[in-house]
């Protein structure tokens, strides 16, 4: 995008893809985060063969003056070209996405359900519960940023690549999203594996049985971690994310 043609993107926060077998797994990071939350998953279905993308969304890694220039609609335009670009090149893609990148998974299989063969959305946002986020999302005059929402792992050695500010303007962007993915998920005919933190400091766990009670899928599945808190793919449960995902890919392909 425009807006981030004078911004460097920070070491560690690019795009990644590792070419493979003709069965794709896209991967979609969260909000304020960034690709680095989702390369460790994305390595390791690539050691498995899977061609696998993992797209950086507009102002994200770079600053978050950049993201306050971004919408909602910049986000979920950036996954449905990222989902293009897979599926030219794969038979069947599954689509992951931790946090807001699972809230965007969600609405990519239901507004492109003959692209999407499969969708894994992990501690995502079909609503958001806390008071405080929804209120600071519409008062005015509140400073441009609050702090950051980055980290909330288990596993206190490993950071999470994210913004230690959050734009304000941008939670408006977030919660409309999860609303409009909460609105779709009866259109979700795909295979719905959901994954969630049994600990979120971030979203609420409710949105685990919200999800897999209103996906319109007959093939539902559920995983509980217990040694991770929001940022599951880079916790202590990362290898037991990438084993079961890639054991879920490998029963709905055949």
């Amino acid at each position: 995008m425009e807006v981030e043609m004078s911004d460097e993107v920070l070491p560690g926060a690019e795009a990644f893809s590792f070419d493979g077998n003709k069965i794709g797994v896209l991967l979609v990071h969260g909000f304020t985060g960034s690709p680095q939350s989702m390369r460790y998953l994305g390595e390791r279905l690539g050691e498995q063969g899977y061609t696998v993308l993992g797209p950086r969304l507009p102002g994200h890694g770079v600053s978050p003056a950049a993201m306050a220039k971004t919408t909602a609609a910049d986000w979920a335009a950036a996954a449905e070209d990222a989902l293009a670009e897979i599926s030219a090149k794969c038979d069947k893609v599954f689509v992951a996405g931790l946090s807001m990148g699972g809230t965007l998974s969600l609405y990519l299989a239901a507004m492109h359900p003959d692209k999407v063969s499969g969708v894994i959305p992990i501690n995502a946002a079909a609503q958001i519960e806390s008071p405080d986020m929804a209120s600071i999302a519409y008062a005015r005059g509140l400073p441009e940023t609050i702090p950051g929402i980055g980290s909330d792992m288990m596993d206190t050695e490993t950071k999470e690549l994210a913004y230690p500010e959050v734009p304000v303007v941008c939670m408006k962007h977030a919660l409309g999203l999860a609303a409009t993915a909460r609105a779709l998920l009866p259109r979700i005919k795909c295979p719905t594996f959901v994954i969630n933190s049994r600990v979120d400091h971030v979203l609420s766990t409710n949105n685990a049985n919200l999800i897999a009670n209103n996906v319109g899928s007959d093939r539902i599945e559920l995983l509980w971690l217990n040694r991770s808190y929001h940022v599951a793919t880079i916790d202590h449960d990362k290898d037991l994310i990438a084993a079961e995902v890639h054991a879920f890919v490998q029963r709905n392909i055949k």
